[in-house]
């Protein structure tokens, strides 16, 4: 694959190399001298200790990338980033400023699969991993669930009898809006509901950072006082 082809949502422009450079990327760290890529709005799935969090890629290179929240950044050191197509990348924290952050992939990447993020399925939502318990309303009866995982425009969930698909039903979750929707698969006691409306980027961003606050490991707390005496702090 050439380095020219333009995936979707990809702005095939440098990414400015004038930003104001972190105290934590040492001076000789030559992976900021590689080509960076501009992304327009391309979200990605963030996986870390405390759980799976949706991320919007700024910029991406062979060696690193850069992310946007719609909440505070992750405290964790060592991350991972998943794409829509499931390809995921180890990654390092290597600065943070609010709610933007900078990794370093823990190898280089091949940036034009990063961004043309090829599969031989239909390009599908990302869907984040949760185990919450629930409660659907379908056929006027009420069923214990538990949430699996969700994606701004439905949800699997599990239950302990069986919903006809194509049942209108209504999902409960602890920390998330009543969504009202079809069930559209079965499998076992397994069933997929695609909402009758589906969250807004950020709003689907937050609820998720709500429903899974930041656990900061002790491997990250130990990260972090390492950084900040070695910058003097």
């Amino acid at each position: 694959m050439g380095g020219s082809a333009a995936g979707p949502g990809v702005l095939m422009a440098m990414a400015g190399k004038t930003g104001k450079k972190s105290a934590k990327v040492q001076a000789g760290d030559d992976r900021r001298a590689v080509p960076r890529f501009a992304l327009l709005m391309r979200t990605a799935k963030l996986i870390c200790e405390s759980g799976e969090y949706l991320a919007i890629v700024r910029d991406v290179s062979a060696g690193g990338a850069r992310l946007v929240f719609m909440h505070d950044a992750p405290p964790d050191t060592h991350l991972y980033l998943e794409l829509a197509n499931g390809d995921r990348y180890a990654m390092e924290n290597r600065w943070y400023r609010n709610d933007e952050a900078g990794f370093r992939f823990a190898s280089w990447i091949d940036v034009s699969a990063f961004i043309e993020e090829p599969s031989p399925y239909p390009r599908r939502p990302l869907r984040l991993k949760l185990q919450r318990p629930a409660l659907v309303t379908a056929g006027g009866r009420d069923t214990r669930a538990t949430l699996v995982n969700l994606s701004q425009q439905g949800a699997r969930i599990e239950t302990g009898s069986q919903i006809e698909v194509g049942e209108y039903a209504r999902l409960e979750v602890d920390g998330l809006p009543v969504r009202f929707g079809q069930i559209c698969w079965r499998d076992e006691f397994s069933h997929g509901l695609a909402f009758d409306q589906a969250f807004r980027l950020e709003e689907f961003a937050r609820h998720l950072h709500a429903l899974q606050p930041f656990v900061i490991s002790v491997a990250a707390q130990l990260d972090q006082g390492s950084q900040a005496a070695a910058n003097g702090g």
